[in-house]
């Protein structure tokens, strides 16, 4: 009943905001040689003539072995490129997120034939999320129908999956994988020719390539020679285990909408549940002397589900509580010959939704795809430029899940605020009409359906909702002022977000000159 008002209001309120925001910010050509002057970048002065060839001939040198460069490593080596990975620690990872992949994420694994990264490490099938809030509960199934049985999302532990594309990078004859600590970009006239690198055994060491691919992570030491980061912490992550703990709902996500802010349970194997309490802020009570284990008995534990209490002060019980900051960083890279930044190096947006590594896989089906063409990477200025289209391909999929995330976090988080708690219980009684309006939203999160138009049509069609429940039946002044202020509450959340993509990146990619630009002469 709300779709022809849902759709006509939402132009309305979008036009304004496209038309102001459509100005595309400047960015200056020579920024990043001021961002270089914190020494990750080693001058032309201090190579001097110690280049000496490997013995490798290296086409590509990937930093960083964790998703996103094990599995650039095998998809440019299995496409023939000579690829040098290098990786800080190759021993199993243990963190607490990186745990969950969107159906969208696996249809890029297979689209990579990795695939089987994902067997033997007794993953979870996903197929949906359950939602609960006061009391309530709905289900949201994945929009599955159209693919093939196998297609869902996948749970598990993230140093297995990583060990696994390890294997299968480093299975590949051309693909020589290494421990060492990266410790700068090597750049000569402008162009960066390679990295400074200290090996396990503590030696120092210069590896050279025509292209150096930056992907070591949330923590990376190198992103500033080029981009621009911009990282914003707005809350941290506490994780814990739940063993033989059953979900109410087999198979799925369980996203609970507390006070003050969410908190996640999903399964990464079969006999391990993994839940996250969001936490605002950065400060967070201490684990050592147990005000954190407090915080989580009587604030948290409460609010769960009666089937996960149990099973909860008993993780907390056991003491192993790990903390993450959840780090959200939009993607303003410097174009820099010889070198590109992928991963969470580049581009960050808050885990609620798990879009991480599904934007990561896309951007590599990106690269991948662009490489092809060319049999030659030593035209180091004009790849750069032809390079360029990368950041404005992968930005409907990228932006569209940074967007997601971003404005669910801050709708899903609690709030003193009538409008925003109106926000809030129209978001979950949305979702809780099925039909569309749970199946489209559901595969925007999921990755199967990442489109900016249609994310905003959603987004406002929940604000709208909100408004119809408040005027209905009878509106009063007091009704109708916190209609208005919802709907600006609902403005003042995502349109900022949009302006840090790039709206015209995001919704008009086709206007931007990379996006034709043709690859270079052979």
């Amino acid at each position: 009943m709300f779709h022809p008002y849902i759709l006509g209001a939402f132009f309305a309120s979008v036009l304004g905001f496209l038309l102001y925001a459509l100005r595309d910010k400047e960015r200056k050509d020579n920024r990043h040689r001021h961002h270089r002057a914190d020494g990750l970048v080693t001058s032309s002065s201090e190579i001097g003539q110690c280049r000496q060839d490997d013995g490798f001939g290296t086409d590509i040198i990937i930093v960083g072995a964790g998703v996103a460069g094990s599995a650039l490593a095998h998809t440019l080596g299995k496409d023939g490129r000579r690829v040098h990975i290098i990786e800080r620690d190759l021993t199993e990872p243990d963190r607490i997120v990186g745990e969950l992949l969107q159906p969208g994420g696996y249809l890029k694994l297979i689209e990579l034939g990795l695939e089987d990264c994902v067997e033997e490490i007794d993953a979870q099938r996903v197929l949906g999320y359950a939602l609960f809030k006061d009391g309530k509960n709905t289900r949201l199934s994945y929009p599955l129908e159209k693919f093939h049985s196998d297609v869902a999302g996948r749970s598990f532990h993230n140093g297995r999956f990583i060990q696994r594309m390890r294997e299968k990078a480093a299975s590949l004859s051309n693909v020589r994988m290494e421990q060492g600590t990266v410790t700068s970009l090597l750049e000569e006239n402008g162009t960066i020719k390679g990295v400074q690198y200290k090996t396990k055994a503590g030696q120092e060491l210069k590896a050279y390539a025509p292209l150096t691919i930056v992907c070591d992570g949330c923590f990376s030491n190198l992103r500033r020679s080029l981009c621009n980061p911009k990282v914003d912490v707005p809350s941290c992550f506490v994780g814990l285990v739940l063993e033989n703990c059953q979900l109410p709902f087999a198979n799925h996500g369980h996203v609970i909408l507390a006070d003050p802010s969410p908190i996640l349970f999903y399964p990464i194997s079969s006999t391990e549940v993994r839940c996250l309490v969001d936490v605002p802020g950065q400060k967070l009570p201490s684990i050592a002397n147990g005000e954190m284990a407090n915080h989580l008995k009587t604030r948290v534990a409460p609010q769960l589900p009666p089937q996960l209490y149990d099973a909860f002060i008993s993780a907390i019980d056991q003491g192993k509580i790990r903390t993450m900051p959840n780090r959200s960083m939009p993607a303003d890279p410097y174009p820099t010959p010889g070198a590109l930044l992928m991963g969470d190096a580049f581009n960050m947006r808050h885990p609620l939704t798990g879009g991480g590594m599904t934007v990561a896989l896309s951007d590599i089906v990106v690269l991948r795809d662009l490489l092809k063409p060319l049999s030659n990477l030593n035209d180091a200025v004009s790849l750069s430029k032809y390079l360029e289209s990368f950041y404005t391909l992968r930005k409907p999929v990228a932006s569209t899940i940074n967007t997601l995330a971003g404005a669910l976090y801050k709708v899903f988080c609690a709030s003193p605020d009538q409008a925003r708690k109106e926000m809030r219980e129209a978001c979950f009684d949305y979702l809780s009409l099925g039909g569309v309006c749970s199946a489209g939203p559901v595969a925007l999160l999921s990755g199967l359906n990442p489109r900016p138009l249609s994310l905003v049509v959603h987004f406002f069609a929940v604000a709208i909702y909100g408004v119809g429940r408040l005027l209905l039946p009878f509106p009063s002044l007091k009704r109708l002022w916190i209609g208005a202020r919802l709907i600006s509450a609902a403005s003042s959340i995502i349109f900022p977000i949009i302006k840090a993509e790039g709206v015209r990146q995001m919704f008009f990619p086709v206007t931007m000159p990379a996006y034709y630009r043709a690859p270079p002469a052979k």
